[in-house]
C-alpha cells in the first residue's frame, strides 16, 4: 500500500503555463503566461511519506495569446526502490485574468500525464483540473511571481476498478532576470490515514517570450 501511495500522490502532472508536472514534481505554475517558449529543467525532493529519492525533470512550454501548452517528462527513484518512475504528461492553461499592464494574473489549468510501469505496480493515467492566481512584484532588475495553484487529481491505474481523488495546493515562485530565471515550489497533498504528501521542487529556466498579455 506504502509504495501504491507513493506512485500516486508523486505522478502528478502539469498546471500552468510554465508547469508540466511530473512524477515526483511539484505542480509548477506561471499564471502570467505570456507570447513564446519557455524551456525548464527541475529537480524534486518528495518527503518521507511519498518515499523521498530525487526526481529530475524538463519542460517545454509555448504560449499564444492567453493559452499555454507544455510538454514535460521526469524520472524519478525512490530510495530503497529498484527503478525509477518515468512520466510523460501534457497540459494546456488559460489566462482568464492577467497581462503586462495587470499586477494579479489567474490561470484556468487542464492536464493529464502516463505514469509507465515500475517496480511491480501497473501504469497509471493522472489528469488534474484547477487553477493558479499570482501577482507581480515590482522590482528593479528582477521579474518575482509569488504564486499559489489548488487543483483535484485523479488518479487510476491500469486495470483497476477505482479511481482516487484528492485536492491538493501549491504555493511557489518564479523570479526572472530578463531571459533566464529560477522557479521553486512547495507541493502537498494529503491522502488520509496520516499520509501527507510534500514535494519540495527548484529549477532553472530559459525563455524566449514576450511578458504576460504581449
Amino acid at each position: 500500500m506504502k509504495r501504491i501511495l507513493t506512485v500516486l500522490a508523486a505522478a502528478a502532472f502539469a498546471v500552468s503555463p510554465l508547469a508540466a508536472q511530473s512524477l515526483g514534481m511539484p505542480n509548477w505554475s506561471n499564471p502570467k503566461g505570456g507570447t513564446g517558449i519557455i524551456l525548464s529543467g527541475d529537480i524534486g525532493m518528495p518527503n518521507e511519506d511519498l518515499g523521498k529519492g530525487t526526481a529530475y525533470g524538463a519542460r517545454g512550454s509555448f504560449g499564444f495569446g492567453a493559452i499555454t501548452l507544455t510538454a514535460a517528462i521526469a524520472s524519478w527513484k525512490p530510495s530503497g526502490f529498484s527503478e525509477s518512475y518515468s512520466s510523460l504528461g501534457g497540459q494546456g492553461a488559460f489566462r482568464v485574468i492577467g497581462g503586462s499592464l495587470m499586477p494579479v494574473s489567474l490561470s484556468l489549468q487542464l492536464d493529464a500525464a502516463r505514469v509507465g510501469e515500475a517496480n511491480g505496480d501497473s501504469a497509471l493515467t493522472r489528469l488534474g483540473l484547477g487553477g493558479a492566481i499570482s501577482a507581480s512584484v515590482p522590482t528593479p532588475g528582477l521579474s518575482i511571481e509569488p504564486w499559489l495553484a489548488v487543483n483535484n487529481r485523479w488518479y487510476k491505474f491500469d486495470g483497476g476498478t477505482s479511481t482516487e481523488s484528492n485536492i491538493a495546493w501549491t504555493l511557489g515562485a518564479n523570479i526572472g532576470f530578463g531571459m533566464f530565471g529560477l522557479h521553486l515550489a512547495y507541493d502537498s497533498e494529503n491522502y488520509g490515514g496520516g499520509t501527507n504528501g510534500g514535494i519540495f521542487g527548484i529549477g532553472a529556466h530559459f525563455s524566449l517570450k514576450a511578458p504576460g498579455g504581449m
